[in-house]
């Protein structure tokens, strides 16, 4: 009999790709999501429950429903800056939520949980890498939010069965390598998806928010990790968990960086397009460099990265967006909105709602 697991938030980015490879490793998922951010047409595998982990009474039922071997908890408010202006927002859905749902493991007797947490939790980093055991100091309530979300996993865990991983993530990057899942929000704010959209004239410019930091080339440094790799650790570390593992808390990265001012330039040079870049003051809440040391969880759950190099991440990512933005131009066609021969920022301006209310209705799964 296959093994029952809960994935929320399993209809956006990186929730996605997870469902996807826990179908293919023989699981029988059930998502549950809010499509606030994510799309009913990611879910590649399993079933889909569009509900919000807000709602208690709704979530109780869910698992009243189903016999649970294990949850996987993605679903969160993820942007820093949004952090900052509505912070009771990212303290309700975030650690809120992740009470919630601890709540109805207790209730019907899960014992295995593995939450995506964030190398925000750091702040800013007095070493690079970053260990675990390094100390942690969110400089933003997205941070925070996180962080009192892993105490509440591990205060519940200590007073109970559950085991549990945590998994802190750095910056996601890249799209499934078939074109079948990627980045979908159309107000998702990522580095590399904004690049993208800027080499493929969605957008007119990327601008750098800050060049002074302390940094060989005065831009932020970030530890990219392609999301097909970010997504097996989930698989290793529920099959951890199975296997009796003791909890944890493991970084997700690959231990080096790249700076926002490299990872735009390779994308011009991937995409053949020479976009503008400004540079801006920097943002509150963000850090000059943070980089994973992820020997652990290598050392612990085995776990072996395919897609470390830079140029995969951005050329998957580019290709994502492209069978996108064709799809949506298509689509605008089919009802008589777009001209043939629109193909750049300027002509696109016009559209440009139209073509993000299609993004965010539905993710264009090229390949089914």
């Amino acid at each position: 009999m296959k093994k029952q697991v809960l994935v929320t938030g399993g209809a956006g980015y990186i929730g996605s790709h997870t469902v996807r490879q826990l179908g293919e490793a023989g699981y029988d998922v059930v998502v549950f999501d809010n499509l606030s951010t994510g799309s009913p047409l990611a879910v590649l595998q399993g079933r889909l429950i569009v509900g919000d982990l807000g709602n208690l009474e709704q979530l109780q039922q869910v698992f009243y429903k189903h016999q649970f071997d294990a949850v996987l908890h993605f679903a969160a408010s993820i942007s820093v800056p949004d952090s900052i202006s509505n912070p009771l927002q990212y303290y309700s859905n975030n650690t809120r939520n992740t009470l919630n749902l601890l709540s109805c493991c207790q209730a019907f007797g899960v014992q295995k949980f593995v939450f995506s947490s964030t190398a925000a939790v750091y702040g800013e980093p007095q070493e690079n890498p970053v260990r675990e055991q390094s100390p942690t100091s969110p400089i933003n309530p997205y941070g925070c939010s996180k962080l009192m979300s892993e105490r509440i996993i591990q205060d519940y865990s200590s007073a109970s069965g559950l085991k549990h991983i945590i998994l802190r993530y750095f910056n996601v990057a890249g799209a499934d390598l078939s074109g079948r899942l990627g980045q979908s929000s159309g107000k998702a704010t990522h580095l590399i998806k904004v690049a993208c959209d800027a080499a493929l004239g969605i957008r007119e410019s990327v601008g750098i928010f800050g060049t002074d930091f302390p940094t060989p080339d005065g831009t932020g440094i970030r530890d990219f990790i392609h999301v097909e790799d970010l997504a097996r650790a989930h698989i290793d570390a529920l099959r951890y968990l199975e296997q009796g593992g003791e909890s944890q808390i493991l970084n997700c990265g690959y231990g080096r960086g790249y700076s926002v001012r490299q990872v735009l330039n390779r994308v011009k040079q991937l995409s053949g397009v020479d976009f503008q870049v400004f540079e801006l003051q920097r943002r509150a809440g963000d850090p000059a460099c943070v980089v994973a040391s992820g020997e652990r969880i290598r050392q612990l759950l085995g776990w072996q990265p395919q897609y470390e190099d830079l140029d995969i991440m951005l050329g998957t990512a580019l290709n994502w967006e492209s069978k996108c933005l064709e799809r949506e131009k298509a689509i605008l066609r089919e009802q008589d909105d777009l001209p043939d021969k629109c193909f750049n920022f300027v002509e696109l301006l016009p559209y440009k709602q139209k073509l993000e209310d299609i993004r965010h209705a539905s993710v264009v799964s090229v390949v089914r």
